[in-house]
């Protein structure tokens, strides 16, 4: 992809950690990246690293706003690149509705006590527990905007090869994708075509903020798993947009866009997803989701 060139096709998927304090990473994250690295997988890709305190899942997620929080990561960068082969690459997000929750194991999507304000496309709670996001007006999305184009600067400073655009599982830009969270009247809701607008904006601030060199993936789901989600057709258009707007690679996910989902899980469960973009698109993918051995990963590929 790019001038990155990676030694195999096995990558480690994104693992949020909740572990960070004060939106610095630490020794688990060397431990957690670097032993993946030294066992030689091709590309790691990090947990989501928020764009900005209000972009956050929860207290324990990574930030690279300060220059404490760019060293910190820093040191995991060159650890990867000093002792192995593999590449890495950082998920850049925002929450969206779905930030300001207790840690997993305090309290699935349960808020915390003091939330902070949550932007969205629309006033829709992911739960009856969460507070009602702000719907996002222009000034919002150009403070969005500036805060990712800052967040790919700083991943490049931090010595990233790639960067993962987050717009998958509900959160921010996934929000604006699917019909299920954005009911907008304006211009970025409605059509696919109009969904689209502001995660492409996002997207094209990243790209222009980050080395033309390395590369850039789009994380998107690929079915919401409710009625009147988006559809097959959607999701090829979603994946052709940002392959226009210059993403060298589609990582396929799904799901969690709203919270009485009905998944189909079960081996490989998402490949054919990702093998449907690739093949009617031309776009290279990424593919997860209960992939457990060697056979199953080379059956992918195959």
């Amino acid at each position: 992809l790019r001038q990155m060139q990676l030694q195999n096709r096995i990558v480690m998927a994104p693992m949020e950690q909740y572990t960070a304090q004060n939106g610095l990473v630490s020794d688990w994250h060397l431990v957690h990246y670097g032993s993946r690295a030294t066992g030689g997988v091709g590309l790691i890709l990090t947990e989501t690293v928020a764009v900005s305190e209000e972009g956050r899942i929860t207290l324990g997620c990574p930030l690279i706003s300060s220059q404490k929080q760019k060293d910190s990561w820093k040191r995991i960068t060159d650890f990867v690149h000093q002792n192995s082969k593999s590449k890495i690459g950082i998920q850049l997000g925002h929450s969206g509705r779905r930030g300001a929750v207790k840690r997993p194991w305090e309290g699935h999507d349960q808020p915390i006590e003091t939330p902070w304000k949550l932007l969205a496309p629309s006033p829709l709670s992911y739960n009856d527990k969460m507070p009602a996001p702000k719907e996002m007006d222009r000034q919002d999305m150009e403070n969005v905007i500036s805060q990712f184009r800052q967040a790919a600067k700083n991943a490049e400073q931090a010595g990233f090869d790639m960067i993962e655009l987050q717009a998958n599982h509900g959160y921010l830009l996934a929000s604006f994708l699917s019909p299920l969270t954005n009911n907008r009247k304006d211009e970025y809701g409605g059509s696919v075509s109009n969904r689209l607008k502001f995660p492409l904006e996002v997207f094209r601030a990243v790209r222009e903020s980050f080395d033309s060199d390395r590369p850039i993936s789009v994380r998107i789901s690929a079915s919401d798993w409710a009625e009147n989600g988006v559809t097959q057709e959607d999701v090829l258009e979603i994946a052709k947009a940002f392959q226009q707007a210059g993403a060298d690679c589609i990582d396929v996910s799904s799901g969690y866009t709203v919270n009485y989902q009905k998944p189909a899980y079960g081996r490989m469960y998402q490949t054919p997803f990702s093998d449907a973009i690739r093949n009617s698109i031309g776009v290279p993918v990424i593919t997860a989701g209960t992939i457990q051995d060697i056979d199953q990963i080379n059956t992918i590929i195959l």
